[in-house]
Order: structure tokens, then C-alpha cells, then sequence
């Protein structure tokens, strides 16, 4: 039937969280041991909350060796939109106890998951209790992703199907089922084709795992049906195969498969089949996951815009959104912490751009809708999360809050840098922009026509709301309800808008506010490289499978 709209399409969107392969290898540990060398073994603990780790697990030990380099590897949930804070302690293990009381320690290292994956490969001095280096000893960790990122491509028509509608032809869409213990999976749908027995669907891709569980043998089911509104569809036909038979099929032209409903072939004799299915292309390839381009050398470019509009009230009274508290807190400097430990990890140098709006600055006291908080236009860029939060510190008392609260032309000056890096034909830079604002935007058409423009290039925009007002403009550019439209009717490629509002997460623990923010950043990166068909910079990340325990002396 041709009314209503299509039944909804496939699985949604990937998942970003991904499983990472921590490798380890030490080298110039301490010898604690008379007559013999050390017996080193090491020891992950990650850390839950405040001053808290818990074990993880544990490699082998290698007796006798001052170099190890570690079989035994640890599998990590990854997620991009946490700070995942780890341990690496190495041990003299001089007993059969678990208890590690009671041995030798030889050295640690602190630091994130974040930090290995941008670095794909870590090496850092251990160091004792105390923060003192632990001799010349030092700590190697290698980073894999462990995932089949394979999808196939499909280009898949049909010919002469039943005619299942009464008065007009019928609507078909497929379903693609994997095989499982428990029975028939779906790991795909087609959108339908109106009106058509010899229909062409647009080409689609399905995820290897999804489909076959990785193994091109296993056996596959499409189903054919006509489509109705009422969500009544029906059966048209089906056939099973593998995806080793349609490529060894499709190789001269295209693969063919009857379509076959089992009850009407019962019942009517001379039954041929209910029309055929072709698939014309089944192309397996690698995508590019986020880790992918992250280990490849891809770098987040992180800046920071903050709202300096006299709607914020004086910063001078504790009612101001603005104003500092003693404990050194307020809702601005609250999200600039929260989204900037998260981002920092995956920027190498940890310079950070930060810019105020809406504010009168010295020395002419004009309006500036992007002025470096640091008030040094030729290098706008504060060291560390710490930096941006010292200038913006030291910026409050030098600027005159005012308005009005334009959002585009600071949109405008990161998309500048972001389509320069277009330009090198790599995936080697993303943008993310974070404005801290308190409320209504007053350039709607421009900041619309400026992220729409943006969706175009390697960016994502984060919009924190802090304070009570209404916020339901921020809603409208965050696309999830629909495709945001310039002024002029212009549709944005992608979402590339994320907004929350700060006073939701108040009495939530402090992470909640970045893992809410940040969750779609790896979904945007990943769909605005692969829609360009951009490759990582460096493609050599996957590092060969641990090395055998060794003993250098």
C-alpha cells in the first residue's frame, strides 16, 4: 500500500564504545634481588571514583629479566566521553601469594586510556610511591582496538515480483537475518520502493559482525515484503545463502537468488518462485572507526567560547552566574573542567584557543563577539585546561559584561580553520567547539546559516546552558528532532550540535556532564570522514600481536 512512511530502517547508529588491547614492556627495572635478577610482573588497577582502584588483572611473571615484555594482555571497555584513569604498578614477585604485600616494588605509572589511544604506543619513567623516579626504569604500553570494523557493501535489485496489492503494485523492502544460536537475527532493513515489481533499493551497507558474525561461510536469510501502513506487511518470498556464494556468483555480473514463499509453492502447482532478487555488488571493506582515526594521528582541536553577557549579572555578586565562589567554583568553570579533561587527552600540545562574547573589552570598550580571554589576538591559546581556567580568572574583572549574545561569528571563526584542514585530503584534524552560555541567542539566522555551513566540514559544536533561562532555541539547533535548515532553507549535511543544559547535571557526579556532552563526538567524527572518504593519516597503527615473554638481561 502507498500510504504512510516506510517502516524504520536497519539497526541505528554504531556504537562507539569499543574494547581496546592494552600490550606491556618494561625496561631498566630495579634489581631487588642478591643472586639473581628481578621476576617482574605487572599489575593494571583502574580507578572508580576519588582516591579508589580496583584490580583489573595481572600478566605472567618473568623470572630473571630486567626488560620484560609481557604475553598476557588486558581487554579495556573504551569510552571516549569518560576520563578512564589507570594503573600500572610492576612487582618483584619473589612468592606463590597473591597477596602483593609482601613483594618487592619496583615502579608505577598514572595515567588515562585517553592518553594511550592518541599516543597508540605510551612509554613513560616509572616511579615510586613517593613521585620519585623509580631508578631508569621505564613502562611501555601499546594500544590495539579490538573489533572487526569490515562492512559490505550491497547493491541489491529484484525482478518480477508478486503483486501483493489489490488495486496498485506492491511497495517491497528486504530484510537481511544472520544466523544465531537462538535463530534468525535481523541485521538489516531496506527502505521501501513505492509502487514497483522490479525495484532497485539504494545502495547500503551492513556491518560484517552484524550480519555473519564475521564468518563469510555462516548462512544469511533475505526476506522480501510488500509494505503496508498498518505494519500488516506481507510476505512476499525468501531465500537463504551465504556471503561467500554471493561473491563467488557475482563475480562475472551479478548474483541471482529466487525468491521463494514456501506456503504458496505447497499450494499451487507449477509454482516457479515469487520473483527474483539480484544482487549486483557485495564488496567487503574495511571502516575506518574512531579509534582507527584517533591511533592514525587524527588530532581533536578543542576551543572554548564563553558567554560574557551582562544577562550573567555582576560577577561581583554571589547571584551573578559568573561569580567565583571561595571553594574556586561556578557553573562556567564547572563545564570548562568537565568537557576539557576529556578533550585534552587527544590533543598533543594541550594548547587550547579560549574566547569571550558579548562583552565590552579594553581599551576602546567595543563590543567583541570573539575576543581571546587571554587578550592576545595573535596567540589566542592557554596551556592546559588549567591555563584556560587561570585566564579566564584573571579576564572577569577586566571586561564589562554587555550583549547582545551572538553565537555565529565565533561558529564561524573555528569552521575557518576547519575547512583549511579540509583541504589536506587526510583525516588528520577535527574541531570541537564549546560555548558556555546563559541564554537566548540573538543572532538565530546567522548562528543557523553558520552551522549548517559547518556540517560541511570536520566539526562539532557543544553547547552547555548554565543558569535558569529558557532554552528552548539551544533545543531547536541540536538536529536530533530533525534536520536543522538555514534561514534561506539551506539543510545541514550532519548534526554536528550537542546541547545540555548545565542544571540537570548539578547533583550528578562531575563526569556526567562530559559523558552526556561528548557521547556523539565519535559518531560525528567517524560519519564526516568516512562521508568524505577521508583515510587516517597514519593507517599502520594496528601493531603486531604481543611478543613472546622475553628475558634481556
Amino acid at each position: 500500500m502507498a500510504a504512510g512512511g516506510p517502516p524504520m530502517a536497519g539497526p541505528g547508529a554504531a556504537q562507539c564504545m569499543t574494547k581496546v588491547v592494552l600490550t606491556i614492556s618494561c625496561e631498566n627495572l630495579l634489581d631487588m634481588d642478591v643472586f639473581s635478577k628481578s621476576d617482574p610482573m605487572c599489575v593494571l588497577f583502574m580507578n572508580s571514583s576519588g582516591s579508589h582502584w580496583y584490580e583489573v588483572g595481572r600478566t605472567e611473571t618473568i623470572e630473571n629479566c630486567l626488560n620484560p615484555k609481557f604475553a598476557k594482555s588486558f581487554a579495556i571497555d573504551y569510552y571516549f566521553e569518560m576520563v578512564q584513569k589507570l594503573k600500572f604498578s610492576v612487582y618483584d614477585i619473589d612468592n606463590d601469594t597473591r597477596d602483593l604485600g609482601d613483594d618487592d616494588f619496583l615502579g608505577e605509572l598514572e595515567c588515562t586510556l585517553g592518553q594511550i589511544v592518541s599516543s597508540s604506543k605510551l612509554t613513560r619513567p616509572l616511579v615510586m610511591k613517593d613521585k620519585t623516579p623509580a631508578g631508569r626504569g621505564t613502562i611501555t604500553i601499546y594500544a590495539e582496538e579490538k573489533s572487526d570494523s569490515r562492512v559490505v557493501n550491497l547493491v541489491v535489485s529484484a525482478r518480477k515480483l508478486d503483486k501483493k496489492d489489490f488495486f496498485g503494485l506492491s511497495d517491497p523492502f528486504l530484510e537481511f537475518y544472520k544466523k544465531s544460536e537462538t535463530g534468525w537475527q535481523l541485521a538489516h532493513r531496506t527502505e521501501v520502493v513505492m509502487y514497483n515489481l522490479s525495484p532497485s533499493w539504494k545502495p547500503f551497507k551492513i556491518p560484517l559482525q552484524s550480519l555473519c558474525g564475521g564468518d563469510i561461510e555462516r548462512s544469511i536469510k533475505v526476506e522480501c515484503y510488500d509494505y503496508n501502513s498498518s505494519g500488516s506487511h506481507d510476505y512476499i518470498g525468501a531465500f537463504e545463502t551465504s556471503l561467500v556464494q554471493i561473491q563467488e556468483a557475482s563475480q562475472t555480473y551479478a548474483a541471482e537468488f529466487e525468491c521463494i514463499n514456501s506456503k504458496k509453492k505447497q499450494k499451487k502447482k507449477g509454482y516457479k518462485n515469487s520473483g527474483v532478487i539480484i544482487v549486483k555488488q557485495c564488496e567487503i571493506v574495511k571502516e575506518y572507526t574512531f579509534l582507527d582515526y584517533i591511533m592514525g594521528g587524527c588530532q581533536l582541536n578543542f576551543t572554548i567560547a564563553i558567554d560574557f553577557t551582562g544577562s550573567n549579572g555582576d560577577p561581583k555578586s554571589p547571584q551573578s552566574l559568573h561569580y567565583i565562589d571561595p571553594r574556586g567554583y561556578n557553573e562556567y568553570l564547572a563545564a570548562i573542567w568537565a568537557v576539557g579533561m576529556v578533550i585534552q587527552d587527544y590533543d598533543s600540545d594541550k594548547m587550547f584557543p579560549a574566547f569571550g562574547f558579548g562583552a565590552q573589552v579594553p581599551p576602546t570598550w567595543q563590543v567583541s563577539h570573539e575576543f581571546p580571554i587571554n587578550f592576545n589576538p595573535s596567540n589566542p591559546f592557554c596551556a592546559g585546561i588549567e591555563g584556560v581556567v587561570s585566564a579566564y580568572q584573571k579576564c572577569l574583572p577586566q571586561v564589562k559584561l554587555y550583549g547582545p549574545t551572538n553565537f555565529a561569528p565565533i561558529i564561524n571563526h573555528v569552521a575557518c580553520f576547519a575547512r583549511q584542514a579540509v583541504q589536506q585530503n587526510t583525516a588528520s584534524q577535527y574541531f570541537i567547539l564549546l560555548i558556555i552560555t546563559d541564554g537566548v541567542i540573538t543572532d538565530m539566522d546567522q548562528t543557523r546559516s553558520a552551522i549548517v555551513n559547518a556540517s560541511r566540514l570536520p566539526m562539532s559544536v557543544i553547547i552547555v546552558g548554565v543558569g535558569g533561562a529558557d532554552f528552548s532555541a539551544m533545543e531547536f539547533l541540536d538536529g536530533d528532532d530533525g534536520i536543522l535548515r538555514s534561514a534561506s532553507g539551506d539543510a545541514a549535511m550532519r548534526d554536528i550540535v550537542q546541547f545540555v543544559p548545565f542544571r540537570q547535571f548539578q547533583n550528578a557526579p562531575q563526569e556526567a556532564l562530559a559523558q552526556s556532552v561528548l557521547a556523539e563526538v565519535p559518531g560525528q567524527v567517524m560519519d564526516f570522514f568516512h562521508t568524505m572518504k577521508l583515510k587516517p593519516p597514519r593507517e599502520d597503527t594496528h601493531l603486531p600481536s604481543a611478543p613472546a615473554p622475553t628475558g634481556v638481561s
